[in-house]
C-alpha cells in the first residue's frame, strides 16, 4: 500500500527531484549516487547499456556520458515521457521489467537504482531471470538499492523515509536475500576489492554487481 505523499512524488516531478536529492545527499548529492553502481566497471562508447525502470531519466543521464548507446525501460508512460525531455539522447521503451522486449544476449550491462525495492518476491524473480536472458555473456548487473542499516543512528530516518514515500515491498526487500537470489538465477559475484553488497550511508544502502 503506497502512501500519499509517495503518489505525489510520482504525481509532481518537482517534488521527485527534491526527495531524491534530499536523500542523496547522505552518499555525497545525486551525482555521486547515480554512479555508485558503476564503480570499477569499464565502460565504452559503444557499451550497449540498459537503465532498467529508468524513472525520469535521473541515472539515465549519467549513463549517457559512459556510453552512446543508452536505452531507458520503465513501465510508468509519464515517465517515459519526462525521461525522453530530460535525456533526449537515450532510447527509452515503454514496458515491464518482469517481461523485456529485447532478444537474448543484448546488452553488455543492466544498471538499476532504488527499483528493486518496489517489486514483490515474485516480481523481483521474474526480472533478476529477464534481466540474466537480456544479458551477454559475461554481461554485468549492477544495482543500488535499500538495506537494513547496520548503523542504528540510520534507523529512524531510514524508518520514516519508508514508511512516508515507499510501500511494504521495501521492507520485504530489506530482508530478503538477495545474493542468493541472484546466485539461483545463475549469476557470479564480481570480483571487487570490498565484499558484496557494498554498503553505504549507515549500512542503509547497498550497491552489488554480478556477471552473467
Amino acid at each position: 500500500m503506497a502512501t500519499i505523499l509517495r503518489d505525489w512524488s510520482y504525481r509532481y516531478q518537482w517534488l521527485y527531484d527534491g526527495i531524491s536529492r534530499l536523500a542523496s545527499l547522505s552518499v555525497g548529492g545525486e551525482t555521486r549516487f547515480r554512479e555508485l553502481g558503476l564503480k570499477g566497471l569499464t565502460i565504452k562508447q559503444n557499451t550497449q547499456i540498459l537503465d532498467l525502470c529508468c524513472g525520469s531519466g535521473q541515472g539515465t543521464n549519467v549513463l549517457v556520458k559512459y556510453s552512446q548507446n543508452v536505452t531507458g525501460l520503465d513501465a510508468s508512460p509519464v515517465s517515459i515521457n519526462r525521461a525522453k525531455k530530460n535525456v533526449p539522447s537515450a532510447k527509452y521503451v515503454e514496458a515491464f521489467a518482469e517481461d523485456m522486449p529485447f532478444s537474448n544476449n543484448e546488452f553488455d550491462l543492466v544498471h538499476t537504482s532504488a527499483a528493486l525495492h518496489e517489486m514483490n518476491y515474485e516480481q523481483l524473480q521474474q526480472i533478476l531471470q529477464e534481466v540474466y536472458r537480456i544479458l551477454k555473456p559475461s554481461g554485468i548487473f549492477t544495482f543500488v538499492d535499500f538495506h537494513s542499516p547496520t548503523n542504528l543512528c540510520f534507523w529512524p530516518g531510514f524508518a520514516i523515509f519508508l514508511w512516508l514515500f515507499e510501500t511494504e515491498t521495501s521492507w520485504s526487500f530489506i530482508n530478503t536475500n538477495i545474493l542468493e537470489l541472484l546466485k539461483k538465477v545463475g549469476f557470479n559475484l564480481v570480483d571487487t576489492d570490498s565484499p558484496l553488497p557494498v554498503l553505504y550511508a549507515g549500512g542503509s544502502l547497498q550497491v552489488v554487481q554480478v556477471k552473467k
